[in-house]
């Protein structure tokens, strides 16, 4: 199914002014990592016909969000074997950054000519001893580099038990097709200093990523608009019941196709209107065409990093990071 609101032509003299976007809403194929990649590839080549220049997907949609720590009893217990067979399973399917999956995204992203941004659970080849896993977010442009690999600061409550902390090296802007585009991932969106140095950077789009976009979520996605005066790409993913863990048990009676990730995705504008969806329920691409107009008419009541921002009451110092990322190859 295939959602378009609030787009328009895009005119030969303001193209340059325009970016056509696509949020891609699907269901990930936890533990099978190869068949996510083939899931992916297919949706990128659909948006892309659709004349969608950047692409996003949802938190971790490579290899799929670790709903079980939610959903499932055990996920907490200490030296519980069949938590620790799940965890496994959850590392052989992570991605490695670079490797074969991140090729295969930036093949698509030179051949197609969009600009990719991907969730992934991400695994650390060199790192010593096993590697930590990280939550990140890669951003692929139009000409296949890897414009910015971000990790996830402070993984979420649960998420802690899987995933290490992430650093500073990713929180900026990459230029894709000539565009600032940054982003976050989920409760990245309530660290204020975090929002303002990326709005400090001059995001003109900035892509939110989640398990599901509820109403907690579009609140953030749509005040992030609003206080960054930037098109936000808020986007959530759709997961049953069906797969959760066969080796753990729900913490309730659930239908196996009952949706535990809803969707709930949305574009939205500078002002905090919504141009497409929020769409709950279903498998949707969405699009819109994005006016970046829009960012300077909207700047001139608030502007965070300009006008508003006081730099002689108040400042802000980012600890740079000392991982050695190039943001230059694949």
């Amino acid at each position: 199914m295939l959602r378009d609101k609030g787009s328009r032509p895009m005119r030969s003299d303001d193209a340059r002014q325009s970016v056509r976007v696509a949020i891609v809403q699907a269901s990930p194929l936890p533990s099978d990592l190869g068949g996510g990649l083939a899931k992916a590839m297919d949706l990128i080549e659909e948006a892309a016909k659709h004349g969608a220049q950047l692409i996003c997907f949802g938190e971790t949609f490579l290899p799929g969000y670790p709903a079980w720590l939610d959903f499932c009893f055990g996920a907490a217990l200490w030296n519980h074997a069949p938590v620790k067979e799940v965890f496994a399973e959850l590392r052989a399917n992570s991605v490695l950054v670079p490797g074969k999956e991140t090729g295969a995204l930036a093949e698509a992203a030179a051949r197609l000519r969009v600009g990719i941004a991907m969730g992934v659970s991400e695994r650390v080849r060199d790192a010593p001893g096993h590697g930590t896993l990280f939550n990140s977010l890669l951003f692929f442009a139009d000409d296949g580099r890897l414009v910015n690999h971000h990790r996830k600061l402070i993984p979420t409550y649960s998420e802690r038990m899987v995933w290490g902390q992430g650093d500073a090296a990713g929180l900026r802007i990459a230029k894709m097709h000539n565009v600032n585009v940054g982003g976050a991932i989920c409760w990245e969106h309530w660290m204020p200093l975090a929002r303002q140095h990326l709005h400090n950077a001059g995001e003109q789009i900035h892509i939110a990523v989640w398990p599901t976009v509820h109403e907690m979520h579009q609140i953030a996605s749509r005040h992030y608009a609003f206080e960054g005066r930037c098109f936000v790409l808020a986007v959530g993913q759709i997961m049953s019941a069906s797969v959760l863990p066969a080796a753990l048990s729900p913490v309730q009676t659930l239908d196996p196709r009952s949706l535990i990730e809803r969707g709930g995705s949305a574009i939205i504008a500078p002002d905090g209107r919504y141009l497409a969806g929020p769409v709950f329920d279903e498998e949707a691409i969405l699009y819109a065409t994005l006016d970046l107009q829009e960012i300077e008419k909207e700047s001139m009541t608030m502007d965070v990093s300009g006008h508003y921002a006081r730099p002689d009451v108040f400042q802000l110092k980012v600890t740079v990071s000392d991982r050695s990322t190039s943001f230059d190859g694949t």
